[in-house]
């Protein structure tokens, strides 16, 4: 075994951060000029913005475009296998022996792979052949290699993420069909009529959408997956499927190391796991019941403990986050405008909610916004996002609005500056 000794600092001293994603990657740039950090990572490349994944495998962006910035202190591109938490060390899978004084958990979340009928033969750990789920750099890799024009894709499931992978591969030349079980796309984040337009969107591109259909299992041929069966018994042919069912959140290393894990790694306001010498931020967080796996709560986690970090005394606690959800829809022909989409909060209105809606079908265009009990409590915009900035400030501040209505249409239809 080797022991890694970057610094002339103590051991106990260390800031050690295992995740090499948005919220890894954010802490130890915070925290870089401030002391002796550690930054473990697993994946072969250097640190990127995977909220920019569909980009890359759109062709849009070349993957070197969306990589994060130069981590200050040490990188070790090796897997974190085991934390040893009596004598405050972490163990790699290269060898190398970690000592910390604090350990941040920032490992991230896995992608959900359904229990669908012959996705796994007995004993496989390896998803088949023909089969991606859409993570990581190397799945997005793999499925530009593996796309041409014409290529046969089914994309299982009509989230944000299974919206983006389906509008990137359609823009690539591929035959896409997108699955949704549920009776709409992105049903967490948009009210029937903004899925619509997506839905609408993602047609004209000539994706073949189908909701409310649940897949029931893959078929194999020659050695790949070739085919995939719905629950009514129809089969779709394909070359390739994409899995986009979720994720979920990474949690194995605190498990195994005795943590408090539910869902996602239990925190508390100030971020620390069930050892205090231990914090858990992003996707593997789980904060006040809730593991939101969202950049925005993963980069505002990762900026709160920096400064818990660097300044004890002046750090406020966190408290959670109200994201914003966006997402640009381009339909890859020249000079034709993409589809921009915001969401915020809770875009479902209840029967003694005041809603305000302007919609033009000509367009494409449609905003909404929820207030409940004076409060604006959530929205959604397609088309033009002018206004998003104004909405966004006046929903994280949670202040009660005037009760005359007008300051809210004027929000709806100003230059927001976002």
């Amino acid at each position: 075994m080797t022991s890694s000794t970057p610094g002339t600092q103590s051991p106990h001293s260390r800031v050690v951060v295992i995740g090499g994603g948005l919220a890894g990657v954010r802490l130890a740039q915070r925290l870089g000029g401030s002391g002796d950090v550690t930054l473990i990572g697993e994946e072969p490349h250097a640190p990127y913005n995977r909220v920019l994944l569909a980009d890359v495998l759109s062709g849009r962006l070349g993957p070197e475009v969306i990589g994060l910035p130069p981590v200050p202190g040490e990188f070790l591109r090796t897997r974190a296998v085991r934390v040893d938490r009596a004598d405050r060390i972490v163990h790699c899978a290269d060898g190398s022996v970690v000592p910390y004084g604090t350990l941040v958990l920032a490992t991230g979340s896995n992608p959900v792979l359904p229990p669908l009928r012959g996705l796994f033969e007995p004993g496989a750990a390896d998803l088949p052949r023909g089969v991606h789920a859409f993570r990581t750099m190397d799945d997005c890799l793999a499925l530009s290699e593996a796309v041409v024009p014409g290529t046969r894709v089914v994309v299982i499931g009509g989230g944000l993420l299974g919206v983006s992978a389906a509008r990137a591969l359609a823009v690539r030349g591929a035959q896409v069909v997108l699955t949704q079980q549920g009776d709409r796309l992105m049903e967490r984040q948009l009210d029937p009529a903004a899925s619509a337009l997506v839905h609408r969107h993602l047609t004209e591109l000539g994706v073949e959408v189908h909701t409310e259909c649940r897949v029931r299992g893959v078929r194999q041929t020659g050695g790949a997956i070739r085919s995939v069966e719905l629950a009514d018994g129809y089969v779709l042919g394909t070359d390739l499927t994409v899995l986009a069912c979720g994720v979920r959140p990474r949690t194995g290393l605190a498990q195994a190391a005795g943590l408090d894990v539910r869902r996602g790694i239990v925190v508390d306001d100030e971020l620390r796991t069930s050892d205090p010498h231990i914090r858990a931020i992003g996707d593997c967080a789980e904060h006040s019941g809730e593991a939101r796996c969202l950049a925005a709560p993963a980069l505002e986690q990762a900026d709160a403990l920096a400064d818990a970090l660097i300044s004890p005394q002046d750090a406020r606690p966190y408290s959670g986050t109200r994201a914003l959800t966006r997402l640009t829809l381009h339909n890859g022909s020249p000079g034709s405008a993409p589809l921009d989409l915001a969401a915020f909060g809770d875009p479902e209105h209840r029967p003694d909610d005041d809603v305000v809606q302007l919609a033009d079908a000509t367009r494409g265009t449609y905003r909404k916004v929820v207030v409940r009990d004076d409060r604006l409590v959530g929205g959604v915009l397609l088309g033009e996002l002018t206004a998003v900035g104004a909405l966004a400030r006046a929903w994280e501040a949670d202040d009660l609005l005037p009760d005359d209505g007008s300051p809210l249409l004027h929000l709806l239809t100003q230059d927001g500056g976002l």
